[in-house]
């Protein structure tokens, strides 16, 4: 079990060529050569076989989690690389592509063939391919990052900034946030574990996001002259929200690990799909007039997730 440290105490807690030539000229007859011993007969050591090289791997492509019951996922060649994505069946009218960490899913109108898609997803090839290695590698450097350690003074990320964790021994588990000096104190039990503890920063950072985002939706929903239904919380793994025709708004917890202004663009993105369900040039003029600086936060936002510690598997 692994342990948090408080203080100076321990708690329980992705072509060979052939050519002619002349015979050598016949050279005189060399006089014999002195006898010479026989030579010394030393045993022949194994020599390892030599084994083919192997050529470089492609580099890595994301793939969709196979679903237990759902369908498999489909595969596409494209190039040299091998491309596994998962389809959906929709009522939309076109086919969809959607890239984020965890690859390709591809969303098609039950009345498109298999291999309509599958010519949709050549069309594309160049930018579907350019995207997954990008996933992948950004992916991989998120893998390789040090996880945070639980201990008293761990350092974590909150609005942009940085937070100092101070860990304390009660009979019970609790949080709160000292503003003044930018630390979170969590008390926990001698016998406590570090998935408790972390549940309990998790819920901390949730519950401060729920309350931070409700007030930046209200804000640019009135901004824009829209109305939404309702607000919940998600986990995924990089993206950042969604919004239904329903007028659902999910926005991804872990925003709050991020600076205002990204989060604003985030509200500000979501918010723009009531009024336009896509990503037209006319849905990014509507994101503009509420968020001028929609580019700039979004390349900003891609960057800063690359940048973030593991806290949280």
């Amino acid at each position: 079990m692994k342990t948090i440290k408080v203080g100076d105490q321990q708690l329980d807690l992705f072509a060979h060529d052939v050519s002619t030539s002349t015979p050598p000229a016949v050279r005189p007859t060399a006089p014999p050569a002195p006898p010479v011993a026989p030579p010394l007969h030393v045993p022949a050591w194994p020599v390892a076989p030599v084994l083919p090289v192997a050529p470089p791997s492609s580099p890595h492509l994301p793939s969709p989690p196979r679903p237990a019951d759902g369908p498999p996922l489909r595969q596409l060649q494209l190039g040299s690389h091998l491309v596994e994505f998962a389809l959906r069946r929709s009522t939309r009218r076109s086919i969809g592509f959607m890239i984020d960490d965890n690859g390709l899913r591809v969303t098609a109108p039950k009345r498109v063939t298999l291999a309509e898609i599958d010519n949709a997803i050549r069309a594309k090839q160049g930018w579907i391919v350019s995207k997954l290695l990008e996933r992948g590698e950004r992916k991989v450097q998120r893998q390789q990052r040090p996880p945070v350690a639980w201990i008293d003074g761990a350092v974590l990320p909150y609005l942009g900034g940085e937070i100092t964790l101070r860990l304390h021994q009660a009979p019970r588990h609790r949080a709160s946030f000292q503003r003044e000096t930018n630390e979170l104190h969590v008390w926990v039990t001698p016998t406590g574990s570090e998935q408790q503890l972390k549940e309990k920063v998790k819920g901390w950072f949730q519950h401060e996001a729920r309350q931070l985002f409700e007030a930046r939706l209200d804000l640019y929903a009135d901004k824009l002259g829209v109305r939404y239904d309702s607000l919940s919380l998600s986990s995924a793994g990089t993206r950042w929200g969604s919004c239904t025709i329903e007028r659902k708004i999910r926005l991804n917890w872990r925003l709050i690990h991020f600076a205002l202004p990204l989060i604003d663009y985030v509200v500000a993105h979501e918010l723009s799909h009531l009024l336009e369900m896509n990503h037209s040039p006319r849905f990014w003029a509507t994101v503009e007039s509420i968020y001028p600086d929609y580019d700039g936060a979004k390349q900003a936002l891609r960057k800063r997730s690359q940048e973030l510690p593991v806290l949280f598997n």
